[in-house]
């Protein structure tokens, strides 16, 4: 498979020595004179050659012929220039310099904000994550993609899968947000992954710190929010083909996008498909409940999975509208380590170590399809946004039938299907009344319809309402600082349906005589919740650096798992049972964010503070049911601090460092767990990045070599039956460079990395597998190959 791989490399670059032999690149960075920062957005312009500055103020122009040539630079704010460049062999790397505009024209400035400016000026814990970043730090899943951005971390699932955690929180306390639209799925669930194709994103924003203000519930640890790309440039045509092969688990990849654009019509597509085997631990034996699980050439066995995605969208742009329909299906079948839903697989008949790609029993498949229109209508002084979703998750999870307690061997594998179908509406007015004053109205309305099937029961049918309206302005007291205050207020209703087994049990009567009845699991209750929240925030630039803080309240409901669940979790090793009595989550947090950015290095921190008045969790008891210890859903009051350090610095132009740290504390100050953490809390971690870019060299263009080393202290703060974690120490390191292979044609990029170097045993604290032994992945290289065509 590799070999394949390395001969397309070979071949692309055996092309770009005889076709790039006479083309040269211009590359050069755009700054501020007055303020030597660098000028995001510049455009420059010559005779068929064109580029946009980056956030670092750097461009770059490929392909381009001997000659002399000259260009114009223009920014928004700035008084043109007009230089000529001699392309040649002995070019230099240009610096230009813009000076401001004498000129001033208060509309020009306020719509010619960079996002980074729009950034600094809201009082909200914010990180733009561009897709520069997620091509160059692209693991098998998104969120497993974002995992160097400090406060970010994942609950990996297998080497395909993985979920969101800010902070310490997950599950429903983080909302996933794509094209305005919340993602509905069963995030509810240990074993769920995110089920969205991180191919094609260009923009993601990440809130750390409660969010319910604009996004409602579910939002009140954070928001992972997926933006619409940029529309295409008029009159064209551009597209890329990934490709991906790994060696832990001999994945191979490929994914191909297009889009393109007429006068005011424009479209996007997508295609993408996986196939990976086992992944690979560095050892060969799990020890789980005492019992030895020999592997087999290191293989955790079944862990095999499949992907294939299809996306399209077709949208309409003017300058009083914009209009895009979006429609996508992600598409899965995953495997679940063979010995992970107990100890049965030990009489299993199925052979799991015939094949490292074979998808044995127990696995799961799940669809995933989203349609969803996005539609913004402009006036004088307001803006109008509506956004309307339809998306349906459909998942079946398969096992080996055996019998537990009353219930009989049951006739097929299949153990419990998941339906939940979403219907979402958002509109939302953003009107300027004056140059001061941005205030924005909304509201957001969702139903839920969720069946299940199978023979196992873990949570009931239910439906769910939502509607929420809020308001918020942002206030300019001076051009250096601004006030963000808004409120919200939100009603819900939740209707849980009454199910009984398929099957009877034994009851012993009072008189001696035994009775054979179905047990009623979940019964039919309709619970209404209502909540207000709001925030207010202050946000102050003082030349190059930026002050925040905000407070804020935020709130979730309960979910029909904590409401109404009875039943065995077989894959998490334990009997879990909801709570009706429940009341929705409520959290105040005190957010303060710092950051100071010069010309070389810049430095920020990030602290917070956050009390839960009646925090959900499940709390093991000392009960069993059909041999699992039985995990009830309650609440507790608790208080959590911390927050994330971020130092970055350039040293002879050509190495970059970088260095973050983060540090979560929780602990329950009342209920059952008085005095211990919160579940699934990750440690104290550190990482550092050492970057340097190589001067061009044969093909290759902007070489570059990175190195990454975490340091990750133990976890000894845990809550029964959690395992205490130790510290460990991860070193990954990558090469990326761009070859010139097609003339006229953004060049071919290039990616090689190299993951857990030394081959290092350590254990994720979050991890999934984490409860039965389980190491992480063992040294992976991957290469992946992005190859660009249109224009």
């Amino acid at each position: 498979m590799f070999h394949k791989i390395l001969s397309v490399v070979l071949f692309f670059s055996l092309i770009s020595i005889a076709i790039a032999q006479d083309s040269f690149q211009i590359k050069g960075f755009v700054i501020h004179a007055g303020t030597l920062q660098p000028a995001e957005g510049a455009n420059i312009v010559g005779k068929n050659l064109f580029a946009v500055t980056s956030a670092t103020g750097a461009f770059t122009i490929n392909n381009v012929v001997e000659g002399t040539y000259r260009f114009t630079i223009s920014h928004i704010g700035c008084e043109s220039k007009t230089i000529s460049v001699d392309v040649g062999p002995n070019m230099d790397e240009l610096k230009i310099f813009l000076n401001e505009s004498t000129t001033e024209l208060d509309e020009v400035q306020i719509e010619g904000k960079t996002k980074k400016r729009e950034a600094m000026e809201v009082p909200v814990v914010t990180h733009t994550v561009s897709k520069e970043f997620l091509d160059s730090n692209r693991e098998n899943s998104l969120m497993q993609t974002l995992k160097k951005i400090p406060g970010v971390s994942t609950i990996s699932i297998g080497s395909g899968q993985s979920k969101p955690v800010i902070r310490g929180l997950g599950f429903n306390r983080i909302a996933v947000v794509q094209n305005g639209i919340k993602h509905e799925a069963q995030q509810w669930g240990n074993d769920h992954g995110l089920e969205i194709d991180q191919y094609g994103i260009e923009n993601i924003q990440i809130i750390k710190g409660p969010a319910s203000l604009v996004y409602g519930s579910d939002a009140i640890a954070g928001v992972v929010d997926i933006q619409p790309n940029v529309i295409p440039f008029q009159n064209s045509f551009t597209g890329e083909v990934n490709v991906l092969g790994e060696s832990n688990n001999d994945l191979l990849g490929i994914s191909a996008g297009v889009q393109g654009r007429k006068e005011k019509w424009f479209y996007r597509a997508r295609l993408t498909y996986r196939d990976y085997g086992d992944y690979k631990v560095p050892t060969d034996q799990i020890n789980y409940e005492n019992y030895i699980f020999t592997l087999h050439e290191n293989n955790l066995r079944n862990t095999a999975g499949k992907e294939a995605n299809a996306s399209f969208s077709v949208g309409y742009v003017s300058d009083k509208m914009k209009s895009e329909t979006f429609f996508s299906s992600v598409n899965a079948k995953n495997g679940y380590f063979a010995n992970a839903h107990g100890l049965e697989a030990r009489a299993s008949s199925i052979d799991f170590d015939s094949s490292n790609r074979d998808i044995d029993l127990p696995y799961q498949t799940v669809n995933h399809f989203k349609v969803m229109n996005s539609i913004t209508l402009a006036f004088e002084n307001h803006t109008l946004k509506f956004d309307l979703g339809y998306q349906t998750n459909y998942r079946e999870e398969h096992t080996e039938p055996t019998p537990h307690g009353y219930m009989p061997k049951p006739s097929s594998t299949k153990e419990r299907v998941f339906h939940k179908n979403t219907f979402s509406l958002n509109a939302k007015d953003s009107f300027k009344p004056n140059d001061r004053h941005d205030l924005v109205a909304g509201i957001n309305t969702e139903f839920q319809d969720n069946k299940i099937d199978g023979w196992g029961f873990l949570i009931p049918e239910y439906n769910r309402f939502t509607i929420g309206a809020f308001a918020y302005d942002q206030y300019e007291i001076r051009s250096n600082f601004h006030l963000l205050a808004g409120i919200r207020y939100d009603y819900g209703r939740i209707r849980s349906k009454s199910y009984y087994d398929w099957f009877p049990s034994t009851i012993d009567n009072a008189n001696g005589s035994i009775s054979y009845v179905y047990l009623q699991r979940a019964q039919d209750k309709t619970l209404d919740f209502d909540n207000v929240s709001g925030s207010v925030g202050l946000s102050y630039i003082n030349k190059n650096t930026t002050y925040k803080i905000n407070v804020g309240k935020s709130f979730r409901m309960p979910l029909a798992n904590e409401l109404a669940s009875d039943g065995v979790f077989y894959s998490m090793y334990r009997y879990e049972r909801g709570n009706l009595d429940l009341d929705p989550e409520e959290s105040y947090q005190l957010d303060i964010d710092i950051d100071h950015t010069a010309e070389l290095f810049s430095v920020g921190v990030s602290p917070f503070l956050n009390f839960f008045e009646n925090y959900i969790y499940l709390n093991p008891t000392s009960e069993y049911n059909e041999t699992q210890q039985i995990y009830e859903y309650t609440q507790a009051k608790v208080f959590r601090f911390g927050g994330e350090l971020r130092a970055s610095t350039t040293v002879l132009k050509k190495l970059k460092l970088d260095a973050s740290a983060e540090y979560v504390f929780a602990r329950q100050t009342s209920g059952p767990k008085k005095d211990f953490t919160l579940p699934f809390s990750p440690p104290l971690s550190g990482l550092f990045s050492a970057n340097y870019q190589f001067k061009d060299f044969l093909f290759f263009n902007k070489p570059q070599l990175i190195a990454d080393y975490r340091i990750t202290a133990a976890q000894n703060e845990i809550v029964p039956p959690e395992k205490t974690t130790e510290g460990y120490h991860v070193v990954n390191m990558s090469f990326m460079t761009e070859m010139n292979v097609f003339k006229n044609s953004s060049p071919v990029q290039m990616r090689i990395k190299l993951n857990n170097v030394f081959n290092t045993k350590y254990f994720d604290h979050t991890s999934f597998y984490r409860l039965i032994e389980v190491p992480e992945p063992g040294r992976n290289i991957s290469i992946s190959v992005t190859v660009p065509f249109g224009k």
